[in-house]
């Protein structure tokens, strides 16, 4: 009997991506995903179904929205009631293997079956015993850091006691290593927690080759990066020219006709509440500098990522690999009046995520789509290779027949957010179609933008009736046949 498909799936975390130099200027330099999208189908149109990444994640494991797996914020710990594809993999004689970061619930994937390196909640691999042992075995010397700019109040300081700016030396000892900090790796790039899951990734393909590759696997590899802190070394850092960074579209939106989400949050730049500064607190000049750091971190994250679909190759693997590579959400950095992170808004920067497909047979997919598709699409795609399927109903719908042509693909796609979670629980509900975007919030306006004639999401059409109304109707639509009650709720609150 022929073997099933092994499957390889690589995950960014937090990439920067919707727009960036794609109206001129410098952007972030992916060459490793480009490449690798050119080899397979890219899907130009692929959402988050949720802009933050523990749900996000969840619905990647799941192909649940938020609302139905329930693990609605990155605190939450609502407990697995529901199957993951690693165990429908594994009911089909896969052997899963997990490196990387979890931050989906409860646990680890190595609860579920997986071998491998994962820590449990956010997670910080420079502390573990196992990035430890790397250094060691490939006599590389610790991570180390030179901060240029710490973006937070006062009161967060207080528990990154060793973390200030004009610091050479910063290491992160804590349990989770998010830090909104811009600065230079100035230990080799190895150091890098990107090329440390890497390295365990190939190590374990190379391991398979040797033993035969007689059972099918399933491999994911989840990235820190290039969530910040953005800490690129020097080598990444000279491919930009930060004055070539072209002001982005949205830098000066004053966030007029917005709802309140988009100021009112706990974000690294803002005022003693919480509340973000309009105008932005940084001239461009600076934001320059900015994302030349993170564009950067970004060409570093790809190229370690890139190394292990060469590494399959090389070993004779990808010819029996299908290959998945995508990332949990976006990044809203410098968009919308100078933003740093991200937030309860749906904007595109956050919600737009890159997605390709490689298949062994190249010449039977197409290369190309701009299908509608969201994260809850990838589990039952690989289970959908796997020549299995989840055994309860789900949201998300396979890949394979858009990949293959058989199937052009959703009209419209709901997008859900029940906000960044401890202070901020401001709850939405948003539909997206090949032109427009529609949002309703819980007791605040609603918005809506023509895509095609606003990438950047600055001319609020909400009071459009003959737009709105077909829009409304569909959402209320799509929030009922995913039997989401809390979306029933803020489609009755909103303004």
């Amino acid at each position: 009997m022929k073997k099933k498909t092994n499957i390889l799936m690589l995950v960014s975390d937090h990439q920067l991506h919707y727009r960036h130099g794609w109206d001129g200027g410098e952007g972030p330099k992916r060459p490793e995903f480009d490449k690798f999208a050119s080899q397979g189908t890219n899907f130009d149109r692929a959402y988050s179904v949720t802009p933050l990444c523990g749900p996000a994640r969840r619905s990647l494991l799941t192909g649940l929205y938020p609302h139905n797996h329930g693990n609605v914020h990155n605190q939450t710990e609502s407990p697995y009631d529901h199957d993951i594809y690693f165990n429908k993999l594994a009911d089909e004689g896969y052997r899963n293997y997990y490196y990387g970061k979890w931050h989906a619930g409860p646990g680890t994937a190595l609860d579920f079956g997986c071998e491998g390196f994962c820590p449990s909640f956010y997670g910080n691999p420079y502390i573990t015993k196992e990035y430890k042992d790397y250094l060691q075995k490939e006599n590389i010397p610790k991570a180390s850091h030179r901060i240029d700019n710490y973006f937070w109040n006062n009161s967060s300081k207080e528990k990154f006691k060793t973390l200030h700016e004009g610091k050479t030396d910063y290491f992160c000892e804590y349990d989770w290593c998010g830090e909104p900090c811009v600065g230079v790796t100035n230990s080799p790039k190895e150091s890098h927690e990107s090329f440390f899951l890497s390295y365990l990734a190939c190590q374990k393909l190379e391991e398979i080759a040797v033993n035969g590759n007689n059972e099918p696997f399933h491999l994911r590899v989840d990235m820190w990066g290039p969530h910040q802190p953005y800490f690129p070394t020097q080598e990444y850092l000279d491919m930009y020219d930060p004055g070539a960074i072209k002001e982005y579209g949205s830098f000066r939106d004053n966030l007029e006709n917005k709802p309140t989400c988009y100021q009112k949050m706990n974000r690294p730049i803002a005022d003693e509440n919480g509340n973000m500064i309009i105008p932005s607190v940084f001239e461009w000049e600076k934001w320059q500098q900015i994302l030349a750091k993170a564009y950067a971190q970004t060409t570093m994250t790809d190229e370690a990522m890139g190394r292990i679909v060469k590494k399959l190759d090389d070993l004779g693997l990808g010819e029996d690999t299908v290959v998945i590579w995508t990332s949990d959400h976006g990044d809203a950095l410098a968009s919308h009046g100078g933003m740093f992170d991200k937030g309860s808004f749906m904007t595109e920067e956050i919600v737009r995520i890159p997605l390709a497909v490689r298949f062994p047979e190249k010449n039977k997919y197409v290369s190309d789509t701009e299908a509608l598709v969201n994260t809850t699409d990838i589990a039952p795609t690989i289970l959908d290779l796997a020549g299995t399927s989840f055994s309860s109903e789900i949201d998300g719908e396979s890949l394979i027949p858009l990949c293959s042509g058989e199937k052009k693909g959703r009209q419209s796609m709901m997008i859900e957010n029940y906000g960044q979670g401890y202070r901020d629980t401001q709850r939405s509900r948003t539909i997206v179609t090949n032109q427009f975007k529609y949002t309703i919030y819980e007791d605040d306006i609603s918005e809506l933008y023509n895509l095609k004639n606003d990438p950047y999401e600055l001319n609020n059409l909400r009071n459009d009736k003959e737009i709105v109304r077909p829009l409304d109707k569909r959402l209320k639509d799509l929030i009922l046949e995913k039997g989401d009650e809390d979306g029933m709720t803020i489609y009755k609150r909103k303004l």
